[in-house]
């Protein structure tokens, strides 16, 4: 599952620090016309959103019983394993009252044997008096409180220790040694980091392309070069409406274990038809080469890749980390692809124009899935044939008045 990717969204940034700016107009009034090559690839529709990491399974540990605390064996941030002590109690009290259990059982029993025992003549060869039922009632009774009371007494021993009911991290200490607690007070509280899941907001438009189990994948802002694959695990029916937007929670699941490296495209690969309209733009008016962008996107992903890449066992997550989700709506692979730019619409029927030598034919073709860049065609177009991108003066207008949003990354295979 490796990926590899062009952020688009970085050499967009490169207008804003070149002498022409992305506000400068368009001084020529005829159309901008360039080829691009039909060729094969993979095609993905996504959503993205953002959210924060979240590990749903913790646990708020305490005491069993109130007392002092004699030993804290953690700190926060520290790695526990399953069964590992975490805090101790001084048990002296505890200890005694146990004992003192143990004894007020032992008598409760003895209590109720002699219950069960006639009353005799010194001498034992007559009986007085039968058993009375009622005593020997009031003796089980005792006895029975007795062995609650001892069973208490056990637990409250027992949990004067805590430990770690799994493997996980310590997230909060609220202890010190010395400190009076009181049973129940949250002392420590344990995170499960094996189990990690993200909660987004999607928009209306968007949420009747999802379902649970859609493939995902989770980028977590603060670490370099690897996304963490994912899964949709639930969809919530009710809307969270925020100033008239209406959005809907998706829970993602990460797939822990795994991880998905990003690797650059080869500076050399990028091609003009890759480029954001403005860029190109830029490239088609002189104002920058091809050449430059690619110098200056090695450049930038060395600076970005300087970090050594991690895997998820080298990865310490943190809860509320911010991370990027990329949810895969649809995709197609080893499909036929031409830019978005080279199909015109016309009558319900699709067209592009194909080059063929010196002139160009307008052939109909069948279009299939489509994202914000490409488009795949079933049907009219082969292999390696060219088709002709017609930009028309209307359409390169001052980025001041018209403004195309894409996505800041566009992932190719």
């Amino acid at each position: 599952m490796r990926k590899a990717l062009i952020a688009f969204g970085l050499i967009a940034a490169l207008l804003s620090g070149l002498p022409f700016g992305c506000g400068s107009k368009n001084t020529s009034s005829q159309p901008t016309v360039q080829t691009a090559t039909v060729k094969k690839g993979n095609l993905t529709v996504e959503i993205t959103a953002t959210g924060n990491l979240a590990m749903p399974d913790s646990v708020n540990l305490s005491f069993g019983s109130s007392g002092k605390v004699q030993e804290v064996l953690v700190e926060m941030g520290d790695e526990v394993k399953k069964g590992q002590v975490l805090a101790r109690l001084d048990t002296s009290t505890l200890e005694q009252n146990l004992i003192q259990a143990q004894i007020n059982v032992k008598s409760a029993q003895y209590a109720l044997e002699k219950a069960k025992e006639p009353t005799t003549t010194a001498s034992g060869d007559r009986i007085l008096s039968a058993p009375d039922p009622l005593d020997i009632e009031i003796k089980e009774l005792q006895l029975e409180l007795a062995k609650l009371r001892l069973k208490e007494a056990q637990r409250q021993l027992d949990e004067a220790t805590i430990i770690a009911p799994f493997d996980g991290l310590v997230a909060v200490v609220n202890i010190s040694k010395g400190d009076r607690v009181s049973e129940g007070a949250t002392a420590i509280r344990l995170l499960d980091p094996s189990k990690l899941e993200v909660d987004v907001l999607v928009s209306e438009m968007d949420v009747f392309q999802l379902k649970p189990g859609a493939r995902a994948t989770v980028q977590i802002d603060a670490v370099s070069g690897i996304s963490f694959p994912a899964r949709v695990k639930r969809i919530s029916p009710a809307a969270t409406i925020q100033q008239n937007v209406v959005n809907y929670k998706v829970r993602l699941e990460l797939i822990t274990g795994e991880t998905v490296a990003t690797q650059q495209r080869s500076p050399s690969e990028i091609t003009l038809e890759m480029l954001p309209e403005q860029v190109r733009k830029a490239v088609q008016e002189g104002r920058i080469t091809l050449e430059q962008i690619r110098q200056w996107v090695a450049q930038r992903y060395q600076q970005q890749t300087a970090k050594p890449a991690i895997s998820m066992a080298d990865f310490q997550p943190k809860e509320g980390l911010t991370v990027t989700a990329t949810i895969f709506v649809n995709e197609r692979r080893d499909v036929l692809l031409v830019p978005n730019g080279a199909i015109v619409k016309e009558g319900g029927k699709s067209y592009v124009q194909v080059v063929n030598g010196e002139t160009t034919e307008k052939r109909e073709v069948v279009t299939g899935l489509s994202n914000w860049q490409y488009t795949e065609i079933t049907e009219g177009v082969s292999e390696g044939e060219q088709v002709l991108i017609v930009k028309t003066a209307s359409s390169s207008t001052s980025s001041s008045t018209q403004q195309t949003q894409r996505p800041p990354m566009m992932m190719f295979r």
